[in-house]
């Protein structure tokens, strides 16, 4: 892999990562750009003690371009975009309208492919990878920063999900405190260890699922399971069969059979709901430990922590969504329509050939 690092014409940065050593990458941004100016801040929820970052500036953000106009194409004549070379494998840069900034954290953009109309599961197990290195690059340069305490590299995808640039790409949050998703997973963690006399709350989950039912994929490497309690109607969750708290620490035998694993989970996610529906709309999420103390959560440490994926969707059945209505926006009390056995067993069912 090849790293490059420049500046946009605003001052933001962005970087190439390429899978050739000699690829060049001098273009420059010729767009008559300002500074970007934010105005993002985060403010503690007293009631319920979570963080809410307020980004008013966010209004203004590109919304559903044509294709013609996307901003994550390269730049090609007098049509020039946030990427200023003409091709690219990979490419990252300071997201233009960013959830996070300064003080408050960072927020990044995560091209995965110069292809428009391609998907992730597009991609070659070649290009997967290298999105897999820009994703730890990323948490390992982003983990030095001093406002930052985790982050959070992810892809929504589909318009149902509320994306509004259809150009393949993820994103990467870089937060000023330990999200409440995770606090709640080092809480159980810290209680389970306690109750045990030091068990892994995350290594009996994954003993568990490996026994039962709700097995979708398994390598030597990973596993994928639809867990026991799952939120959503089709809900995997990945995780390396050797436990490590961040993309960091992955061994070289599980970066080689990640691409393989992962394009197949995705390619089954397409084939959910049958031959002629659109592609399935999904959220994955990589739930990595926080870079910040940890003195809450009493006789946690950072290894404690298992990384793992989370890939769900929000479609049901065919034609229907599943929408966070009163129990689940109100009360965050998920109900979900398909139990999680059938789900793993429609997941299998759709293997590829």
């Amino acid at each position: 892999m090849k790293k490059t690092s420049t500046r946009l014409a605003d001052g933001r940065e962005l970087i190439y990562y390429d899978l050739r050593d000699d690829n060049v990458r001098d273009a420059v941004d010729k767009r008559p750009l300002e500074r970007t100016v934010t105005t993002s801040e985060v403010r503690r929820d007293p009631l319920l003690g979570d963080s809410v970052a307020i980004a008013s500036h966010r209004q203004g953000r590109t919304y559903h371009p044509p294709a013609n106009e996307c901003p994550l194409c390269p730049s090609e004549g007098d049509r020039l975009s946030e990427i200023p070379d003409s091709s690219y494998d990979v490419v990252v840069f300071e997201n233009r309208f960013p959830s996070l900034a300064g003080d408050s954290g960072r927020c990044e953009v995560v091209c995965f492919t110069s292809d428009h109309s391609a998907s992730f599961a597009d991609l070659t197990e070649e290009q997967a990878r290298l999105v897999l290195e820009a994703w730890t690059d990323r948490t390992a340069e982003l983990s030095h920063l001093p406002s930052v305490e985790q982050v959070f590299c992810f892809e929504n995808r589909g318009a149902e999900i509320g994306v509004t640039l259809g150009h393949p790409h993820g994103q990467i949050y870089a937060y000023p405190f330990t999200t409440p998703r995770t606090a709640l997973m080092l809480r159980s963690l810290a209680a389970h260890k306690d109750a045990t006399g030091g068990e892994n709350l995350f290594d009996a989950v994954l003993e568990s699922e490996l026994a039962g039912e709700r097995v979708v994929l398994e390598t030597e490497h990973w596993v994928a399971f639809v867990p026991f309690a799952a939120h959503w109607p089709y809900e995997i969750h990945l995780y390396p069969k050797r436990r490590v708290p961040d993309l960091l620490a992955l061994d070289e035998d599980a970066r080689t059979e990640f691409p393989q694993v992962y394009l197949e989970l995705l390619k089954r996610f397409d084939r959910i709901f049958g031959e002629g529906e659109p592609p399935t709309p999904y959220i994955a999420a990589w739930h990595q430990a926080p870079f910040g103390a940890l003195e809450e959560f009493e006789g946690v440490v950072r290894e404690d922590f298992a990384l793992h994926l989370e890939l769900f969707t929000i479609r049901r059945t065919s034609g229907k969504l599943k929408f966070l209505a009163g129990s689940e926006s109100g009360m965050n009390v998920f109900i979900n329509d398909v139990p999680p056995e059938r789900a793993a067993e429609r997941l299998r069912e759709v293997a590829s050939s």
